[in-house]
């Protein structure tokens, strides 16, 4: 299904999801893509809370997410793509997926978090158009408005901010499905199209191929870095159990 990048739109148009921004710029823009960033709540679920302040995640997702990172390991000569977690809030389901996805950093209970990507362009030297961001509310905004490519999670809920989204040019594509739909491998499986990878990746993941191998070991070295923001209001490093 490695096909043109009007034809991919056109599959996903039919289930319901939005293109902002043209499928060919989409697709010409991934190629400088060295980060991807996901916020938590209302992307990876629908955001629900209770006791506990859980908000947990899917393996319909989680795979997308691996899928996706090898497909852009691919795209650029096997280097891997950096990938991170931010939210507002303390969720230690995300905390749980970071590590066992070895994500490399997530930046918890960060109310601006503006101050996230000004931190990872200044550590990784990972300028704000190479980063690709997922979200869903109007604390991703200030991420939003600066990064390379940003998708917006669909909530039929969100009417007049759907529209102020569209109407200030903050999405190249708005999502067919909820956080709790599994938009983020909607979303996987849409930038895996448009990068051409697909069925490579596919055929790869089935083969459990020497590329597949040496990507999963080396996606699976460095230990996954937690930052908050401390006292003084700067981020610092936080460790999480």
């Amino acid at each position: 299904m490695d096909v043109s990048a009007n034809k991919i739109a056109e599959l996903f148009r039919n289930r319901g999801g939005e293109f902002l921004s043209s499928p060919d710029s989409i697709s010409n823009r991934l190629k400088d893509i060295k980060a991807i960033l996901f916020d938590w709540d209302g992307v990876f679920n629908e955001g629900s809370k209770g006791g506990n302040s859980q908000s947990g995640f899917s393996e319909v997702d989680s795979m997308g997410t691996n899928m996706l990172r090898f497909s852009q390991w691919l795209l650029h000569d096997k280097k891997m793509p950096y990938c991170g977690i931010l939210t507002g809030a303390d969720n230690y389901a995300a905390y749980d997926f970071a590590k066992r996805e070895h994500f490399r950093k997530v930046y918890f209970k960060v109310p601006n978090k503006i101050d996230a990507l000004n931190h990872i362009e200044e550590v990784h030297k990972i300028k704000p158009e190479e980063v690709l961001y997922v979200y869903d509310d109007i604390l991703d905004l200030s991420v939003a408005q600066k990064v390379g490519i940003r998708i917006f999670v669909r909530s039929h809920a969100k009417v007049l901010f759907s529209e102020f989204v569209r109407q200030n040019d903050l999405a190249d594509y708005i999502t067919a499905y909820s956080g709790g739909e599994h938009a983020v491998r909607e979303t996987c499986e849409l930038l895996m199209g448009l990068n051409g990878q697909y069925n490579r990746v596919i055929q790869e993941r089935v083969d459990f191929s020497a590329d597949y191998q040496e990507y999963l070991n080396e996606r699976n070295k460095p230990a996954t870095t937690f930052y908050t923001i401390g006292k003084t209001g700067v981020i610092i490093e936080h460790h999480v159990a």
